[in-house]
């Protein structure tokens, strides 16, 4: 069997661009993979077309010379872009070796350690009581866990958006810690206050706090059992988290913006967080995702994927497949495509949750296809993450 064509689609259903492949081979097989990278879709697009004439020829089936191959070719390796695009490239030939088999692919990465993945959704208000409310939707669909964010969807203090200077450039976000550190440990108070102690409550800060910010308010969100703190460093200052968790036994989460295992590998070893928050197409696909997490199990480590509106049905699936079959795993990010109606028609079965956890396609592969005539209905549409801006105009360094 040969690798014939690598087929790249960019498409936008629901007004979110995905960067979609197909992995063509000579007996008539193909696999389905994903490599969307927020805001930088094209790139990734074309960085696919690049190295796709290299692997023509190749077997699809030797999963693991391929990922050398391609993480190793270009000489300058790394980053976010080619570890999107090897990822892409990776979950297609795990989704064709399970098509190979006639296996899901959990079952190719060591069968089930359970029969489904916990997730956690995102509930979001202007205050704690309209916060709560929105908790209290998903719980009563199942949810277990629930991340909860003052403001819009994803919010971590934001004071205000102002609208863009132009058009085809981003919003601007405008944040002041002193004031977000002032106003969300009440927040979250008030909260578990309105839940009670039985729901998980996780809380994202998005990289917006200094070391001793950060220790402040996860020692202050102590009273309050926080299943998790996210991302509340930026991901260069990894040393950080030894100040945090020095101060605080509130477990700690962090990686959705790390694209190889020398970023997570310190914040493992070290014991310094709590939970894993990689997304397998960004770090490469499920061949690199399945060693971090691997890495992470010895070191008492869980995982907590990402998998929020940035990502695809593919790279949902992907992730859902590895939670499955590893033994260290933790709770699952989770947005239900499943309410997205062009999302549906470009990618027609997503993953289900049944009570509180998400559930793989029981078919050969990932279980996931592409309708490249309803991929096309939607073009892609030029869109950028939002600038962050402190009260006085100043770019908010994070």
């Amino acid at each position: 069997m040969k690798i014939t064509e690598i087929r790249v689609i960019l498409t936008c259903p629901n007004g979110r661009n995905f960067v979609l492949i197909k992995v063509f081979t000579d007996e008539g097989l193909y696999g389905v993979g994903e490599g969307t990278l927020n805001g930088n879709e094209p790139v990734v697009a074309k960085a696919i077309e690049h190295m796709a004439p290299l692997l023509i020829g190749m077997d699809p089936r030797n999963i693991e010379d391929i990922w050398q191959f391609v993480y190793h070719w270009p000489y300058f390796r790394g980053g976010p872009v080619y570890a999107a695009a090897l990822g892409a490239i990776d979950l297609a030939l795990w989704d064709l070796s399970g098509k190979i088999s006639g296996r899901p692919v959990y079952q190719l990465l060591g069968g089930r350690c359970r029969r489904g993945a916990m997730v956690y959704r995102h509930a979001s208000g202007r205050d704690a009581a309209e916060a709560a409310d929105h908790a209290r939707k998903f719980i009563a669909e199942g949810a277990k866990v629930v991340r909860v964010q003052p403001g819009p969807y994803g919010g971590a203090g934001t004071l205000r958006t102002e609208p863009p200077a132009r058009e085809g450039i981003p919003p601007v976000e405008v944040f002041e810690p002193h004031l977000y550190l002032n106003a969300v440990v009440p927040f979250i108070a008030a909260v578990r206050a309105e839940l009670g102690d039985d729901v998980h409550l996780c809380h994202d800060v998005h990289e917006r706090l200094t070391p001793p910010e950060a220790a402040r308010l996860a020692k202050e969100l102590e009273p309050y059992h926080l299943f998790f703190l996210e991302d509340c460093l930026r991901p260069e200052n990894l040393e950080g988290f030894r100040l945090v968790r020095q101060a605080s036994s509130t477990p700690l989460a962090m990686g959705e913006v790390f694209h190889s295992r020398s970023q997570a590998m310190p914040l493992i070893t070290g014991q310094l967080i709590d939970y894993i928050r990689v997304a397998p197409l960004h770090v490469g696909g499920l061949t690199e995702a399945k060693k971090i997490a691997a890495l992470a199990e010895f070191h008492q480590v869980k995982t907590a994927f990402h998998g929020a509106h940035d990502l695809g049905v593919i790279g949902q699936a992907a992730a859902v497949h590895l939670d499955l079959a590893i033994p260290n795993f933790g709770v699952q990010e989770w947005v239900d495509f499943h309410a997205m109606e062009q999302v549906c028609e470009v990618l027609p079965t997503p993953c289900r949750v049944e009570d509180g956890y998400a559930m793989p396609n029981e078919l050969p592969g990932l279980g996931i296809d592409i309708d490249e005539q309803a991929a096309a209905k939607y073009p892609y549409k030029p869109a950028y993450m939002p600038l962050v801006r402190r009260e006085d105009g100043g770019m908010f360094v994070y």
